[in-house]
């Protein structure tokens, strides 16, 4: 009854897991009947080989037969009746139990032949379906395994060809021999009620035959529940030989239908894929890592139920929690040598798992389940109706409608005026202030025939040469920390402000207006909607590095730089008005295709819930580098200042010094004229000693000047 109630509640849940469970009740309840009738045959083996006792053997048998309705089947469903005939087979049998005389060759034919049949053929037969079963399941995984180890790089069409057809062979019979094997199971119900009629019944009669002379002791009661017995146990075998033929057409039926199904990889045409799903299941090869570069992949059945990512190991009656998926980002990923892998993050980012799904049909459709799962679309009263909606919305969303104001107004939920402001930093935008959104068309914000780009790629271009010096050099191995590793130090070194966050890439286009943070969230809308249009899945993860100088995009596992983004050319950021796990910015570059040689690229990312934290850091850094470059300009014109001043004083310095030159010259020339006028007169001066010094010092300073 245990068994029974939880397979009740798995089968609620998933289809998959009501089969095997009810291939392990199934199962249960055979090795419950092979117990009991290995129990039953040997108190009849007891009366058929020794006659001395029968009186034994039958009060054992009648034991037994009132003991049925204490056994526990899971599939009882008519034990009522079934213990109210053997209860009444006891009764009589007890009372025959003092008759100590049968004939053996009566019990050999109409007791222990039917018995023997069951246990010999039937049993066996079960136990040899479920090795044969057990068999062609190992064979299938295996077959499974190496299909799923089949490289997608060095693809070879003859090895390709044989595991395919490794697989589908193994598929296949593994599905004939399921199917034949639940046949049995199922056919098993109505030969244990003809095994224990039928060898009840052989033992009456040959006891009325043996027993002639006592013949009066058998009532006409008797007679007729005898008679009704054997008539049940007539419409019992036609009932099964019904069912048995009704068994088989279906068998026929479905291995006409599930041929296609064999092979792993269907084709889509046949099976589209459906993206409304809010629930799957299925197998899924999990990634295992056993040590820093080395990983296992180990098969397991995963299913949905509710927000959770269950997963349930074989042999297990219930599934175990794997991962909650509720605001989680799935994306396709690129892992080892391996096709159709993808990879699930929770929601705060801790936690991540890997998967590789069997088909590319299963890799769509349980990277879609997810996603609509952790949009909790799974909550609402039609989950599959609005998923669809939701993806019609996301295809109507790339047709423009005739104005930016008016797209949004459509979008605008009922009763509520204006959207709430997003929160974005004023230092972010250059230009003036927001104009009215019913000037700005379509084509003002996105530059037409423009495509979306979805990847990461080098900034090194034919038409774009300075960007990639300006950017600075993307193959270049940089410490997200600031931390040297050399004796030269970089600009992002010498930063105060270094923060690292998980991004990532969604896409990036190029716009025509830069100034307005709607401009933004519109082109955060068409990069969603073209990702939904074009089944682009796959995104490229990076470390954000914020500092006063640039943005960074670092790859977190070689650290090598892909893409810098100069802080003053960062000219706009914001954040989703409603999913805050989406930011962009607006970068102007130069070398644009509009007249004056200058383009501005949105740039659009998704990250762990910090997409307003990053908006924060890059406005803290945009201000800091304001303040540093209004303390270098105040620097510098200190030093113009000082500069200027000493030049200043060097002049006069030097005017000081000619004036002084100047002065001492022109004593000379006074001291010289003396002489002269006292020899022409014939007179004679006497000069003191201040006067000799003077006129020393003239003629030091003309030979100075006719030095110079």
């Amino acid at each position: 009854q245990n068994s029974l109630d939880k397979y009740k509640e798995e089968s609620k849940t998933n289809p998959k897991v009501q089969t095997r469970s009810l291939l392990g009740v199934f199962e249960e309840d055979a090795a419950a009947i092979s117990n009991y009738m290995n129990q039953l045959y040997q108190a009849m083996r007891r009366i058929y080989d020794a006659q001395n006792e029968l009186s034994a053997a039958t009060h054992l048998t009648s034991k037994l037969l009132k003991e049925y309705e204490k056994q526990r089947f899971p599939l009882g469903g008519d034990d009522e009746v079934m213990s109210s005939t053997l209860q009444q087979f006891s009764k009589v049998i007890d009372e025959l139990s003092s008759c100590h005389a049968v004939l053996s060759t009566q019990f050999a034919d109409a007791m222990m032949f039917p018995i023997s049949q069951f246990k010999e053929r039937d049993l066996k037969e079960i136990l040899t379906l479920k090795e044969v079963f057990q068999i062609a399941s190992n064979d299938h995984d295996a077959a499974i395994n190496r299909y799923s180890r089949l490289s997608k790089k060095r693809e070879n069409d003859k090895v390709k060809y044989e595991l395919t057809e490794d697989v589908y062979t193994s598929r296949k019979k593994q599905h004939q021999t399921m199917m034949h094997y639940f046949c049995a199971l199922n056919t098993l119900q109505y030969k244990k009620k003809i095994a224990l009629l039928e060898p009840l019944l052989g033992y009456m009669q040959a006891q009325i035959s043996f027993f002639k002379m006592g013949s009066e002791n058998l009532n006409e009661q008797l007679e007729e529940f005898l008679t009704n017995i054997g008539t049940s146990v007539q419409n019992v075998r036609r009932e099964m030989n019904s069912d048995v033929e009704t068994m088989q057409q279906t068998i026929g039926d479905l291995e006409a239908a599930s041929d296609p199904l064999y092979t792993p990889d269907p084709d889509p045409t046949t099976f589209p894929v459906n993206r409304n799903l809010t629930r799957k299941a299925g197998y899924l090869n999990a990634r295992n890592k056993t040590g820093l570069v080395s990983s296992t992949w180990d098969r397991q059945f995963y299913f949905t139920q509710g927000g959770n990512l269950m997963t349930q190991a074989r042999g297990d009656v219930a599934g175990g929690l794997a991962m909650d998926i509720d605001n989680c980002s799935v994306m396709a990923v690129d892992c080892e040598d391996r096709r159709y892998c993808f990879q699930i993050t929770s929601f705060d980012g801790k936690k991540s798992s890997i998967l590789q799904a069997e088909s590319k049909k299963d890799h769509e459709e349980w990277i879609c389940t997810i996603n609509n799962i952790s949009k909790q679309i799974y909550l609402s009263e039609n989950p599959e109706e609005i998923a669809a909606r939701v993806n019609q919305s996301a295809l109507e969303a790339v047709t423009p409608s005739p104005s930016f104001q008016q797209r949004h107004e459509n979008l605008r939920p009922a009763g509520q005026s204006r959207p709430p402001a997003v929160r974005t930093s004023s230092s972010g935008s250059l230009g003036s202030e927001s104009t009215n959104l019913a000037a700005l068309s379509l084509d003002s914000l996105v530059a037409p025939d423009t495509p979306i780009q979805f990847d990461i790629i080098s900034p090194v271009c034919e038409d774009q040469p300075g960007q990639a010096k300006a950017s600075g050099q993307g193959g270049r191995r940089t410490n997200p920390f600031g931390e040297s590793g050399g004796g030269t130090k970089s600009e992002t070194e010498d930063s105060i402000l270094h923060q690292l966050f998980i991004v990532r890439f969604l896409g990036s286009v190029e716009v025509k207006s830069d100034d307005n943070p709607d401009v933004v969230y519109e082109t955060m809308r068409q990069i969603l909607a073209a990702r939904a249009i074009h089944n682009i899945f796959r995104m490229t993860e990076s470390h954000l590095l914020v500092t006063c100088d640039c943005l960074k995009l670092i790859d977190p596992q070689t650290q090598v730089t892909r893409l810098t983004f100069p802080l003053p050319s960062v000219v706009l950021y914001a954040t989703h008005q409603e999913n805050k796990r989406l930011f962009g910015f607006v970068l102007r570059t130069s070398g644009g295709r509009s007249e004056s040689n200058l383009s501005s690229i949105c740039y659009i990312f998704e990250s762990n819930n910090e997409g307003e934290k990053i908006c924060d850091s890059v406005g803290l850094a945009k201000q800091i580098a304001l303040h540093a470059e209004l303390d270098r300009r105040a620097s510098e014109k200190q030093k113009e200042i000082e500069r200027v001043k000493e030049k200043q004083q060097k002049e006069l310095s030097k005017q000081k010094q000619i004036e002084k030159d100047l002065e001492e010259q022109s004593r000379l020339i006074a001291a010289s004229s003396r002489p002269n006028q006292a020899s022409n007169e014939g007179q004679f001066v006497v000069l003191s000693s201040s006067q000799s010094e003077e006129s020393d010092l003239g003629e030091e300073g003309k030979k100075r000047e006719s030095e110079a």
